[in-house]
C-alpha cells in the first residue's frame, strides 16, 4: 500500500486527511496516465 497513513483515519481534523488525500490522488493518477500498460494474455 502506497499511502498508507490514508488506510486509517489519524488525523484530529477532517481538513488535514483531506489534504493528505489532494497530493495521494494527484500522485495515483499522473501515475496511471504515464504508466504504459501491457497487453494480457486473457481468452488465450
Amino acid at each position: 500500500m502506497n499511502h498508507r497513513r490514508l488506510a486509517q483515519d489519524y488525523e484530529a481534523h477532517p481538513h488535514h486527511s483531506e489534504a493528505m488525500i489532494h497530493p495521494a490522488m494527484i500522485n495515483l493518477v499522473t501515475r496511471r496516465i504515464t504508466t504504459e500498460t501491457t497487453p494480457t494474455r486473457r481468452g488465450l
